[in-house]
């Protein structure tokens, strides 16, 4: 992954999740009715973070999480109420100051700390895990593989993030989505092979010492999702 291709792709989305879609995205954080689509969508998203969260203990005191990519920060509150410290990292500062009023709310803002930045940066310090749900799926398998070794660099124990499987439905509706004009459409996600993805992960030499693995897929509707876990050996 350069640095001009990151930055590029980085501003592509936080032009859409900060501007287009924040209205949108705030509606999937809250018990707001939706249309049918999106409900579907909302449901699959809830099954995916409760996935995630089974590859972590039930416990996590004394431990240090990233939430790379938080959106409006469920995530990140559910960690925190296992008595994690978190960090919740997005590129929109719309979202970021959304999932912070989320915070104070459910009364956890001395657990989690939000802040709109690069998910990847290293001045976030050191944790003991990283959740990155749905917020590598619009990357290149290869730049995935350079996103996950930059934040193996400073992780302790695991990494866990998801994948946009190739299937033929969701190759269906990405071709759809490039019929709308430029303006309206979402950036695009880049569908990957799951297994693909574990072998590139198993052979990157930056990752030496780590162990990739498939976790599971979630289909519910329109979200389709692939669970993967990368941990020390």
């Amino acid at each position: 992954m350069s640095d001009a291709s990151y930055v590029r792709r980085r501003g592509e989305l936080q032009v859409y999740f900060d501007r287009t879609a924040v209205d949108a995205w705030k509606k999937f954080a809250s018990d707001e009715p939706l249309g049918r689509i999106r409900a579907t969508v909302r449901a699959g998203r809830d099954r995916m973070r409760a996935t995630l969260l089974s590859g972590l203990p039930d416990d996590l005191a004394g431990w240090r999480v990233l939430d790379a990519g938080c959106g409006a920060g469920h995530l990140s509150l559910e960690l925190a109420r296992r008595g994690a410290e978190v960090v919740g990292i997005d590129l929109s500062p719309e979202m970021v100051r959304f999932a912070q009023g989320q915070a104070q709310a459910a009364g956890l803002s001395d657990r989690v700390r939000f802040e709109a930045g690069d998910m990847l940066s290293d001045a976030h310090g050191r944790f003991d895990a990283v959740v990155a749900m749905d917020s590598l799926i619009h990357y290149r398998s290869e730049d995935i593989v350079t996103a996950v070794s930059r934040l193996a660099d400073h992780t302790d124990n695991k990494i866990l993030f998801t994948l946009a499987p190739r299937t033929p439905l969701l190759a269906a509706m990405h071709t759809v989505g490039r019929l709308f004009p430029r303006g309206d459409r979402a950036p695009s996600i880049e569908p990957a092979s799951p297994t693909r993805m574990t072998r590139l992960l198993g052979s990157d030499a930056r990752l030496d010492g780590w162990r990739a693995a498939q976790g599971t897929r979630v289909s519910s509707g329109f979200y389709i999702s692939q669970a993967m876990e990368v941990a020390r050996s």
